[in-house]
């Protein structure tokens, strides 16, 4: 592998993650316009679903596997796609809702260790010392962000619906994990197909229970950018770079995000930060980034959640 390959992979990869961190800022943008959050999560990711299926369906091999999707197959694709996008996406836009993107993003930061110690035990593969120490230093680094603990009341149901997101979050990891590395499924079709499940099932709730909103040039604009660019293109991306990347360094890129948000936030959301959330944003996202490459050096590796 030469040098240059792999510098292109790293600027790839960081280049992706911007993307993934500007999504929030677009994301909150477009509820501070009036539209409505489940509708919203539904228009991107089925946007983005019909994006992928002329890929899927112009090619013969793709189409070929799937006709030999078993039952049990569809099933997990089924719950995948309930579970990574219809639950996931749709709580973390309600949560977008009432919280700042920087709180959000760093209860979603606590998503890997909600899967490592699931995980350890199925695998009977108990978390390492180094493993608890991370999940010690993020919670440490959760308490300083958030003391005084005085949650203004209009935040307690975003917070409510984030922790829910972050444990439907944390069971989509596993469940896509399973699905992608024992079915031996190509990962483009498990994507676009649970995408599309779970994307469409979200847009039928949203316009069932909130309706359209308003939808102008702007929010139009929006809801392409997310579903073209910061999905389906950015999902591309990701997995070319990991032909190059070794799973610590994916982790190590992953793990920018969260300080990119907070930076994105506080340059055009107008959300400050004071130094006490700084830090504890430094402590979590060291934390986190602890237990995933403790993770990825045993060949753990998650998968990104295309926010």
């Amino acid at each position: 592998m030469s040098s240059k390959t792999h510098i292109k992979a790293v600027a790839q990869a960081l280049f992706v993650t911007f993307l993934w961190s500007t999504s929030w800022v677009l994301i909150k943008i477009g509820l501070r316009t009036s539209l409505p959050a489940i509708t919203f999560a539904g228009l991107r990711y089925f946007v983005a679903f019909l994006c992928l299926v002329p890929f899927v369906l112009l090619n013969p091999r793709y189409r070929n596997a799937i006709r030999s999707f078993s039952r049990p197959t569809w099933g997990q694709l089924i719950l995948l796609g309930m579970m990574f996008y219809t639950l996931t996406q749709g709580a973390q836009f309600i949560s977008l809702s009432f919280l700042p993107a920087a709180t959000l993003s760093l209860l979603l930061n606590f998503t890997p260790i909600f899967v490592a110690l699931p995980s350890g035990l199925v695998n009977k593969e108990p978390p390492s010392i180094q493993q608890w120490g991370g999940i010690l230093l993020s919670a440490i680094g959760a308490l300083i962000y958030f003391s005084p603990l005085d949650i203004p009341s209009g935040q307690i149901f975003g917070f409510t619906i984030a922790f829910l997101g972050v444990l439907a979050n944390a069971g989509s990891s596993l469940l896509g994990r399973q699905t992608n590395q024992k079915s031996g499924l190509l990962p483009i079709l498990v994507t676009a197909i649970s995408m599309g499940i779970g994307g469409s099932l979200l847009l039928v709730i949203g316009i069932t229970t909130q309706g359209f909103g308003h939808l102008g040039l702007t929010q139009w604009l929006i809801v392409g950018w997310l579903a073209i660019i910061n999905t389906a293109v950015a999902f591309t991306l990701w997995n070319n770079s990991l032909r190059t990347l070794t799973a610590v360094e994916s982790s190590i890129i992953n793990s920018t995000m969260m300080p990119q948000i907070a930076i994105l936030a506080w340059l055009f959301l107008d959300e400050p930060l004071s130094l006490k959330q700084v830090v504890g944003i430094i402590l979590v996202t060291t934390g986190t980034l602890i237990v995933q490459l403790r993770r990825a050096s045993s060949k753990y590796q998650d998968g990104r959640d295309f926010t």
